[in-house]
């Protein structure tokens, strides 16, 4: 089952929201606990609020402080070997998609060339037609269409072998 969308908004009502704080609040705790018990980590959670004279730490906070300063005496280099911002994330994801445009650009055009190939192949165009900035790619489309055709033939010459 699935759960509906909840809208965000700000609450007017202070007592609601105050409840819908708490509710949140517990909420994460539970899934710092979880992610520190089900991956084996060790994790915290600092919330300040307007509700609280002094921030709400869980685990505790010796164990917070703890972990805290395990990480500040981390050198440099560790502290920031994973970290991703929001702009590195977002240039690490540009650079997945240019990679993936790329990538299918480059299969299009071998198929546009294959069709044409084709196409002059059952007198449909003329090769004198095709451009010839895409000859490299007509040349490597050929050589794999051969060596389909090559691999097929053999594979069919041993299954003719067999029958006899």
């Amino acid at each position: 089952m699935t759960r509906r969308k909840v809208t965000l908004k700000f609450m007017s009502n202070n007592s609601e929201r105050k409840i819908s704080f708490k509710k949140r609040k517990k909420g994460i705790f539970k899934k710092v606990e979880e992610l520190s018990t089900l991956c084996g980590v060790d994790a915290c959670a600092v919330i300040s609020s307007q509700y609280e004279s002094q921030p709400v730490v869980w685990p505790s906070p010796e164990g917070t402080t703890a972990m805290l300063s395990h990480y500040e005496e981390l050198p440099e280099m560790e502290k920031t070997k994973k970290l991703v911002n929001q702009e590195t994330f977002t240039l690490q994801r540009i650079d997945k998609m240019k990679d993936q445009l790329h990538r299918v650009q480059t299969e299009n055009k071998r198929k546009e060339v294959k069709n044409l190939m084709y196409k002059c192949m059952v007198g449909m165009k003329k090769v004198e037609e095709f451009d010839t900035s895409n000859a490299v790619i007509m040349n490597s489309v050929m050589e794999e269409t051969l060596n389909e055709l090559k691999l097929r033939m053999g594979s069919l010459q041993i299954g003719n072998q067999n029958d006899l």
